[in-house]
């Protein structure tokens, strides 16, 4: 009050005086400092609110809680992309309330919250909820790469402006705080998704949604290798005659087919010999090739590893087998020969099949791997035939009832429950991986063990053999995966860049490439000369444990844990079609020899067959009209109570299948 009397009175002293250039300025200055008054006033109401709410462990919860509130009350246009902001919040308002040491807030929190994110994020809840101190957040490494990564969210323009407004009207600057450190928003212009759940809508893939697109334009070659077994046959003709021979070849080879395809297993060759006279006397039989040759090949590469020599005679008996494959069609579907291991008491941690499925390994939670050959067992008696497990020697001899006896030749060395094997092309070698961190080359001619591989320093989940032989491949929980070769105990190359274990690892067709499937949802796909990551596949929702490439090189199928499998375009690196039928974790996936069926074997007692040609043709639809549509399984073969460890085509186009008997009750 004093203040505006003095003013008064010099506006009136300066008035009277005559001094109106004078009595302007002043006025004006007066009116400034006012204003600058009053907005430090309000600077200090801010800083004041500022200070309020940054202090205590409640503006987690609180500052969350009203954003879920705001979200599930939005528009349903806008609702399904604001939700998307939800888990990665969530997430880190947890480890922030750890790392400052409110720990009994972090776990009301936690609690109180979880639900909400249970159906998509299970996995990763299970593993946050073990965090009870800072010291378990900085030795973590799931903890440690959500804090080093951010999540990458689709979202339009309009609805990144209305969270933003929200933000910024209710205060909530730690909730901003977070969002602007972690979430990286990849902004679309165009109407708001409709889809929930979009699993590519949230990734976290360790970069930035940029690079990972820089990555997929890499050029990459997913062409066949230049002189293989396949391209000499296919230019002496041998694929073509054999089709045209039709119903009179099958009449007069009937008897030789039979002899040549109960070298492959036994009881099923008269069930090929059915299949290839339905074809060659079915004319929907052929289509299956002209369908697969609209799309045109890549150009034949050379390849980028030294490829061992094949031995003459290993040759001649692969074109053998090529010339004598059966034809696979939607309506000429393979015959199927599944193996039961019965006995295991659980403890069967993995199996695999030779690629002639004249051998069939099993690995055990006991550190043993055992190999029966089938060939063997398939000209002994039934009667003969004993289930035990009492070891005694390397080559188990077993005594049953009536005298009979089972044999099988026993693989002793590691440490560790055996997590994965693979037979190489000819069978002549099998790979073992285990918890120990080792993977051990055996002999299957002479029973014994020749190289233990160290490098990993952690529990190896994967072993497979290239193609070709000579080389392999291994995959970790130390997040690497690792290219050998069988004469060098050190890896040849390091693939690093999954933000958690890698699971399953396979090659490509032409083995200038391999892919791995990851338990941070994603599958990339690796050059094995430069090392680098070529491609990086975005959609599964759950852990990847199992892939599969297509014999052309083209495609690729990944399965997961929820039992989703996907399949793959490598040149785009984009998903064909999602193949929705499993009700459990996908274990196992196999492409037939000439790539027109896909095989699945799942955790729910079932073998799936789906139809690849169509897949492509259903994705265009999708694209073009938006249909939901899936590829259609073509047939579904339940086993009784035997879960799907390990499936493989033969050459002839023979699957085989096998798993261990689950006891139900």
């Amino acid at each position: 009050m004093e203040e505006e009397k003095i003013v008064g009175y010099v506006t009136a002293f300066l008035k009277k005086k005559g001094f109106t250039q004078t009595e302007k300025i002043f006025q004006e200055e007066f009116q400034h400092n006012k204003s600058c008054s009053s907005l430090e006033a309000d600077i200090g109401n801010h800083l004041l609110a500022f200070s309020q709410l940054e202090t205590g462990p409640a503006r987690f919860h609180d500052g969350y809680s009203k954003l879920r509130t705001w979200t599930y009350s939005s528009l349903d246009l806008y609702k399904h992309e604001l939700l998307r902001v939800l888990y990665p919040v969530f997430i880190h308002c947890f480890m922030d309330l750890v790392a400052k040491g409110h720990l009994q807030e972090a776990r009301n929190f936690f609690n109180t919250f979880r639900e909400d994110h249970e159906m998509m994020h299970l996995r990763d809840l299970q593993k946050l909820e073990g965090v009870l101190s800072p010291a378990h957040l900085q030795e973590m490494e799931f903890a440690h790469s959500l804090r080093q990564s951010k999540f990458n969210i689709k979202i339009c323009e309009y609805s990144n402006e209305l969270l933003l407004q929200h933000l910024h009207s209710t205060q909530s600057t730690t909730i901003l705080g977070i969002i602007n450190e972690h979430i990286n928003f990849q902004v679309t212009p165009g109407q708001p998704s409709l889809i929930s759940d979009d699993p590519e809508a949230v990734t976290l893939t360790g970069s930035s949604q940029e690079a990972a697109n820089q990555i997929n334009q890499k050029e990459i070659h997913w062409g066949l290798l230049e002189d293989s077994l396949e391209e000499r046959l296919e230019k002496s003709g041998a694929f073509l005659s054999d089709s045209e021979k039709g119903e009179g070849e099958a009449k007069e080879g009937e008897n030789d087919e039979t002899k040549k395809r109960s070298s492959e297993g036994g009881k099923q060759g008269a069930s090929a010999k059915k299949v290839k006279k339905d074809k060659g006397g079915s004319a929907t039989g052929k289509s299956a090739k002209p369908e697969a040759n609209n799309i045109p090949a890549a150009p034949r590469v050379k390849p980028e590893l030294a490829l061992p020599v094949m031995p003459t005679e290993v040759e001649q008996s692969i074109l053998e087998d090529l010339r004598n494959r059966v034809q696979l069609s939607n309506v000429a579907l393979p015959s199927v020969s599944f193996y039961t291991f019965i006995n295991t008491h659980n403890g069967l941690s993995c199996s695999s099949i030779s690629h002639d499925g004249s051998l069939i390994a099993g690995g055990f939670s006991d550190s043993s791997l055992k190999v029966w050959d089938m060939a063997q067992l398939g000209q002994q008696p039934a009667s003969s035939l004993l289930q035990g497990e009492n070891d005694t020697s390397q080559n188990e001899q077993l005594l049953g009832q009536g005298g009979g006896k089972r044999q099988y030749t026993l693989f002793q060395g590691h440490s560790g429950p055996v997590y994965a094997a693979s037979f190489s092309p000819v069978g002549d070698f099998i790979l073992s991986s285990s918890a120990d961190s080792t993977i051990r080359l055996w002999s299957t001619k002479l029973n014994a063990n020749l190289v233990c591989y160290k490098g990993h320093n952690y529990p190896v989940w994967d072993v497979q053999f290239s193609p070709v032989g000579h080389y392999f491949a291994s995959c970790s929980h130390d997040r690497t995966a690792r290219i050998w070769s069988m004469d060098r105990i050190q890896p040849l190359r390091i693939m690093a860049g999954h933000l958690s274990d890698v699971d399953c690892v396979q090659w490509h067709a032409n083995c200038n490439y391999i892919a791995t499937g990851s338990s941070d949802k994603t599958v990339r796909l690796w050059d094995v000369q430069s090392g680098e990551c070529v491609r990086v596949f975005v959609g599964h929702r759950g852990m990847i444990l199992s892939l599969a490439m297509s014999p052309d090189g083209r495609c690729m199928a990944s399965g997961d844990e929820d039992g989703t499998i996907m399949m793959w375009d490598l040149s785009s690196g984009r998903c064909l079609t999602p193949l929705i039928g499993h009700t459990s974790c996908v274990w196992s996936l196999g492409f037939s020899s000439e790539g027109s069926i896909l095989a699945s074997g799942s955790a729910d007692c079932t073998v799936k067959l789906w139809d690849v040609n169509s897949s492509t043709k259903v994705s265009r639809i999708e694209e073009k009209g938006g249909n939901a549509n899936r590829l259609r399984s073509l047939k579904t073969l339940p086993t009784k109570s035997t879960p799907v460890y390990s499936l493989r085509f033969s050459r002839r186009n023979l699957l085989f299948a096998a798993g261990a008997l689950a006891k139900s009750g």
